[in-house]
């Protein structure tokens, strides 16, 4: 989640409109400079359309209950085992990407919309606004993102719905400092204290000159925070405070998979585990080569 540990060598060099168009880079060329990024978004689109097509694929129903098949191991007819309660452990697992994946959308959207905006205004604007909307972002920063994460969803009550909101709450501060930080560089650069002078409007210059010169950085924290997010999510479901039963959560899969281990049943927390691996693994291995794609300075 840190926004240090994708930019400690510092924001890309901006480009103002018309240099080269390194900002606009096209997949192709992304793909050709990064060949991980193909891989990665690969994991993810496998991720995404394994969930989208899980009843076509598992063959199972997620939820209905077959106690005289209760904590099977895996074999032909359930390739992941069942759990307590003989529901299929691959049906579960499939649909609960149905849950998961989209968290990460939108904790993302909650963070980058919010915290995106506040940073620009503060950067653009500076003296009193920038040092009010910052001492706000500082407030959330003081407390741990998941401590915080857990506050909220306890006083907004367990949902699904809840815990996407913390989540996302919890990620403004970091696209607000990030995007704070690019703006304050980019004001005192060339090309934008000539489109000043030649009576360019505040909104203009924002979206035609500073906007673009953004994007980069924050594609990389969208990458970075969904993984995050993931995480987050399994958490605060893994302690009952996401989506609650019987909805198939990989989060709560390993917190109930955890009482029969035992037993000798591994394949309960094994299997939701492997799931959130791949998911936070593609979600970073992306935002690690997007920043290494879109750093003119690491393409020199």
């Amino acid at each position: 989640m840190s926004t240090a540990a994708a930019y400690q060598a510092g924001p890309p060099e901006p480009l103002a409109p018309g240099e080269g168009g390194d900002v606009r880079l096209s997949l192709p060329a992304l793909v050709r400079s990064q060949p991980r990024i193909l891989f990665a978004g690969g994991l993810l689109l496998l991720l995404v359309l394994t969930a989208l097509l899980a009843p076509a694929i598992s063959g199972h129903d997620p939820i209905l209950t077959d106690p005289d098949n209760a904590l099977l191991a895996p074999s032909r007819g359930h390739w992941m085992g069942t759990d307590e309660l003989g529901r299929d452990l691959l049906a579960r697992v499939l649909w609960g990407g149905r849950v998961s994946l989209p968290v990460a959308f939108v904790a993302v959207v909650v963070g980058l919309s919010v915290g995106g905006l506040t940073g620009l205004v503060a950067g653009y604007r500076g003296r009193v606004t920038d040092l009010l909307l910052m001492r706000a972002v500082d407030a959330i920063l003081a407390f741990p993102a998941l401590i915080l994460a857990i506050a909220i969803v306890s006083a907004l009550g367990p949902s699904l719905r809840n815990a996407m909101i913390a989540i996302g709450i919890v990620q403004i501060p970091v696209y607000a400092r990030l995007t704070r930080a690019q703006v304050l560089q980019l004001k005192g650069l060339d090309f934008v204290a000539a489109a000043r002078a030649l009576g360019a409007s505040p909104l203009r210059l924002v979206a035609r000159h500073l906007v673009p010169n953004l994007l980069n950085p924050l594609i990389v924290q969208v990458s970075l925070s969904a993984a995050f997010a993931i995480l987050a999510e399994a958490t605060l479901s893994f302690l009952g405070l996401g989506a609650q039963p019987p909805t198939p959560d990989w989060g709560f899969m390993i917190n109930d998979g955890s009482r029969f281990l035992a037993n000798g049943a591994w394949w309960l927390a094994l299997a939701p585990g492997l799931a959130i691996c791949l998911a936070v693994f593609g979600f970073n291995w992306l935002g690690d080569s997007l920043r290494d794609a879109l750093d003119p300075r690491l393409r020199r």
